[in-house]
């Protein structure tokens, strides 16, 4: 029995395919089924069940895999044990960040974190959440950028800031001529979401849950979700409804026209905690905290704290 082994079999179960896995550990299907099939006679089990498609675990296949990610997860933990004594913050670091995020906070902070850390590769992927914390427990992501809290007892969370909402709001919309909203004001039916699996609507769905109004507005005549923020604020921008957007996307608007659809909440404003999240076992912590000091030397300061507002929750 070999790691190598153990890393095909956990691969084929993650891809349940012989072929996907093969092409992602670069290695020819051929090569990848005979070894699977040595650990099955070196075992005398039969992992998995060929006759379905997609391919699944036998019964003890099941108990050997769960084994075998401990054995991985314990292996590379040696390395980066080794890794960790450094003071160099060198190998491979692989990152993952929500939609929601990525394309207003990877620009302020990731040139500069590659460039005061030139021996570190770093992998960025665009996930949601879900798919994020699925990566992390699989090994296949080191850490994440996310809205928090998870509840998670197997993920450590390390705020970074603290992000505000504000309304985005089109001139015919009856908010349009206020200068400061609550959470009173929103109407879930009136209001632009992002399609489902996004935190941030979870998040979005959670304050409007907080107005007391017993009568909301008609069904909307037109249901639409939107897949990013982006196809949101279009939306409102040709005088069509409103939505809610985080902090890092409107000052990108504020020297804009786009600024004068933008409307602040008054106290208590609503927040997103954002952390970075990683297995608890994770060993290059160093490289945690460096990621952590870069995002924070290149955010306003105003978002480093949760003052005059709260954390909305995410379920």
């Amino acid at each position: 029995m070999t790691i190598t082994q153990l890393k095909y079999i956990v691969a084929v179960n993650n891809y349940k395919s012989f072929i996907k896995a093969s092409e992602k550990l670069f290695v020819t299907q051929p090569t990848l089924s005979m070894q699977i099939k040595k650990l099955e006679e070196e075992l005398n089990v039969l992992l998995f069940d060929r006759t379905k498609m997609p391919v699944i675990l036998t019964e003890i296949g099941q108990t050997i895999i769960e084994q075998a990610e401990i054995v991985i997860s314990e292996t590379k933990r040696i390395h980066d044990i080794v890794d960790d004594e450094s003071n160099e913050i060198t190998g491979k670091f692989r990152l993952a960040i929500i939609p929601t995020i990525a394309p207003y906070l990877l620009p302020k902070f990731v040139k500069a974190f590659l460039e005061n850390n030139k021996d570190l590769e770093l992998t960025i992927d665009e996930l949601q959440t879900d798919q994020i914390i699925d990566g992390i427990r699989k090994d296949e992501i080191d850490a994440g950028i996310v809205a928090t809290p998870l509840s998670n007892k197997e993920i450590n969370e390390m705020p970074i800031y603290y992000e505000p909402f504000y309304a985005y709001v089109s001139r015919k919309h009856s908010l349009f001529e206020k200068k400061k909203i609550s959470n009173k004001d929103l109407d879930i039916n009136d209001i632009w979401l992002l399609k489902e699996g996004h935190c941030f609507r979870d998040q979005v769905v959670n304050i409007c849950s907080q107005n007391e109004k017993k009568t909301f507005s008609k069904k909307r005549l037109l249901n639409f979700e939107g897949a990013t923020l982006e196809t949101l604020v279009k939306m409102v921008e040709n005088n069509f409804g409103m939505t809610l957007i985080p902090d890092l996307m409107a000052r990108e608007m504020m020297s804009s026209e786009k600024s004068k659809l933008i409307r602040e909440f008054k106290n208590p404003i609503p927040k997103r905690e954002i952390s970075i999240v990683f297995r608890r076992s994770f060993l290059k912590k160093k490289i945690i905290l460096k990621l952590q000091n870069e995002i924070i030397k290149h955010l306003p300061k105003e978002l480093k704290n949760k003052r005059s507002g709260y954390v909305v929750d995410l379920y």
